[in-house]
């Protein structure tokens, strides 16, 4: 490989620092080229110079504008000409800019750069691992906000508001604290995931206006919204609301608390992802629940990362590596519990870098 062109949001942050600007959402390509043997290129719209210049590590910037020109394909011939071999992520291109390259490079020159990009982002440094570290502050602070905003009668969106500043109050007082970069925004912007009642077994539903009511379950979910410094993790809870009326509830719940705790008795350096996800798979079964979902997934800069913990993935796991790992159990129609931590593979076990208890009475408010 002799050029790799990169366009994924979450690994142009990875490789040059670049943060902050728009993108496909708007029909803006940014692309990171960076040469084997030469410098390494940022292509980004003219409107985000001051950002690109103030916090993009590269050896040059190329700017393009709206209707001007060939707008961002203007350089590219340049960096992919000749006989060079490219490296490209065929599965997260944008489609424009994936027709342009075909358009100038022959397929046999493409090759795909994902597996790379993929092992390099595995294997977290010591400076990820502390943003990491703080990223689970976030999520045990809108943890703590959203259990405490819990009440008869309480709309969903109010949970979600007491979570969502909290978590902006963290990341602020952890930004201002350990982090020299005063331009990277506390603030938290994903939509909570949160059902109760009824709709429990809706699995992403996002808190609405509708009223939380005695004996009702709630699920908090914040594993979108656990993203500090660009660093994402997964954390959820299920909880009660003065007491379980449906005792069917109780046992399914501890299946879910089993099946995590049986994920956790295997997890460590050494082994490979999918025997995570047996152990876990195993306990759910073995109580009578239909066969689940992957029981966690590598996380960092993005949300998905390899590998993960699912039935198929051979991938041994290594010290560095971070992992959301759950345990659920569903019941279609009538239930549904997870609970869900993050956690740093290390030499000898893990870390566990998120916390709230799991026993029935303890979420049980």
């Amino acid at each position: 490989m002799n050029v790799a062109l990169i366009t994924d949001d979450d690994s142009v942050y990875y490789y040059s620092g670049y943060y902050d600007y728009l993108h496909m959402d708007f029909g803006r390509p940014t692309l990171l080229i960076v040469s084997v043997d030469g410098e390494s290129v940022l292509i980004t719209p003219s409107m985000e110079k001051e950002m690109a210049q103030s916090a993009a590590v590269v050896d040059r910037i190329e700017l393009w504008n709206d209707g001007m020109g060939n707008e961002w394909r203007e350089a590219l011939p340049g960096f992919l000409g000749g006989t060079a071999r490219i490296g490209v992520e065929p599965d997260l291109m944008p489609p424009v800019v994936r027709s342009y390259v075909d358009s100038l490079v022959n397929p046999d020159r493409l090759t795909d750069l994902m597996p790379l990009v993929s092992e390099m982002r595995m294997i977290k440094s010591s400076d990820e691992l502390q943003i990491a570290r703080h990223a689970g502050e976030v999520g045990i602070a809108m943890m703590d906000a959203g259990r405490g905003a819990i009440g008869e009668g309480v709309p969903e969106y109010e949970v979600a508001l007491s979570a969502t500043q909290a978590g902006t109050r963290k990341a602020a007082d952890l930004l201002k604290t350990h982090y020299s970069d005063k331009r990277m925004s506390p603030s938290i912007h994903f939509m909570q995931i949160m059902a109760s009642g009824k709709e429990m077994t809706m699995t992403h539903h996002r808190a609405s206006t509708k009223e939380l009511k005695y004996g009702e379950p709630i699920f908090l979910c914040f594993c979108g919204m656990t993203n500090f410094h660009s660093f994402k993790l997964g954390f959820d809870r299920t909880f009660w609301l003065g007491e379980i009326t449906d005792r069917s509830q109780e046992s399914a719940y501890q299946t879910a608390v089993d099946s995590q705790a049986a994920a956790l008795s295997v997890l460590g350096p050494g082994v490979a992802a999918e025997e995570v996800h047996r152990a876990y798979a195993d306990v759910i079964q073995a109580a009578g629940y239909e066969y689940p979902f992957r029981c966690g997934r590598a996380t960092g800069f993005s949300f998905l990362e390899r590998p993960q913990l699912v039935y198929g993935d051979k991938t041994i796991l290594q010290p560095g590596m971070v992992f959301a790992v759950d345990g659920s159990v569903t019941v279609p129609g009538k239930f549904r519990a997870q609970v869900g931590d993050s956690f740093i593979i290390t030499h000898d076990r893990y870390e566990q870098i998120t916390t709230h208890p799991n026993a029935v009475a303890e979420v049980t408010i």
